[in-house]
């Protein structure tokens, strides 16, 4: 299968964050960067990487003449991202490395100034926390279907602890894959709406050789490992309060968040945990699942464009 054909080209910073060697996607330069159109900031979900977002940025560029100066990390433990050997993952790193990116003398980013930050999945739930911590670093929040985590009870801790500890005595693997034409088909049997030109131009960005015939995902296989900490819904619910930022909230027709945590989570808690959101707009995308940027970039390049130029 011919691979997709990229319209603007993405370079590679390799930047030292917070005990890491991040590696950044970045297209365009800071000099594109005005007060009303600021840097942005796209961060992945989880088992994703930066790369994911170049058909988002394709078409991003399709509907504005102008180029923007957009950054997409690989999050620690993903992509070409690296650090110490761990065991664990801890979502407050993300938001530490998302704040210590920012600051990296190497993007050229005012300290001072906002910017627009976009985030999916995981990432989606990263920029919220994120944005309620450091409201005045944000002009404009896209959230692609960052819902969060069904509601936990002290009680549940003793058995999490417990998991946790199983877990951590039996390390985690993830399969390999004899090509990259294989790699493909797993991106295509994740999510079918993943065209094959553009699974074919992901997958030697989403994997990498490490033997003759054995690619390997660029996802740490300690990511599966659950997470000893149970998911405080009145934390999050506080940090989402204190945005100040317009917030965009996009998801697909198709999601079925059944799929992840059965009836745990009702539609009704997540909408309740929306409503807090000071200035929240909505999107829904046809014919789209979770993997927004992959079904439907075109069509959530124009909700972004429009979100991101609306006056203030």
């Amino acid at each position: 299968t011919a691979a997709y054909r990229v319209r603007r080209s993405a370079r590679s910073l390799f930047l030292p964050i917070r005990h890491q060697r991040y590696h950044v996607n970045v297209w365009g330069d800071p000099s594109l960067v005005t007060p009303e159109r600021p840097a942005l900031v796209m961060v992945h979900g989880w088992m994703d990487v930066g790369a994911s977002f170049q058909f988002l940025v394709d078409e991003l560029a399709a509907n504005d003449p102008t180029p923007r100066y957009v950054i997409a990390p690989d999050w620690r433990g993903f992509g070409l991202t690296e650090g110490p050997p761990v065991d664990s993952y801890w979502f407050a790193d993300y938001l530490g490395d998302l704040d210590a990116l920012l600051r990296a003398p190497d993007l050229g980013l005012d300290a001072a100034a906002p910017i627009d930050l976009v985030g999916h999945s995981m990432g989606g739930n990263v920029v919220m926390l994120y944005a309620g911590a450091r409201p005045a670093r944000i002009r404009r929040l896209v959230n692609l279907e960052g819902f969060g985590m069904p509601r936990n009870t002290p009680e549940q801790a003793p058995k999490r602890y417990a998991q946790w500890l199983d877990e951590l005595a039996e390390p985690s693997q993830l399969r390999s894959y004899p090509s990259l034409a294989a790699v493909a088909e797993r991106l295509q049997k994740n999510n079918p709406r993943l065209s094959a030109e553009r699974a074919a131009w992901l997958a030697p960005h989403w994997a990498r050789e490490a033997a003759p015939g054995q690619w390997v995902i660029l996802g740490d296989p300690a990511h599966k490992h659950v997470n000893p900490i149970l998911y405080r819904v009145d934390e999050v619910l506080a940090c989402w309060s204190a945005i100040r930022a317009p917030v965009l909230w996009v998801e697909g027709n198709e999601t079925d968040v059944t799929k992840w945590w059965g009836h745990r989570y009702p539609r009704e808690d997540f909408e309740s945990r929306l409503a807090v959101v000071p200035r929240l707009q909505r999107e829904r995308l046809a014919e789209c699942g979770h993997m927004l940027h992959h079904d439907q970039p075109e069509v959530l390049a124009r909700h972004l464009h429009r979100f991101l130029t609306q006056p203030d």
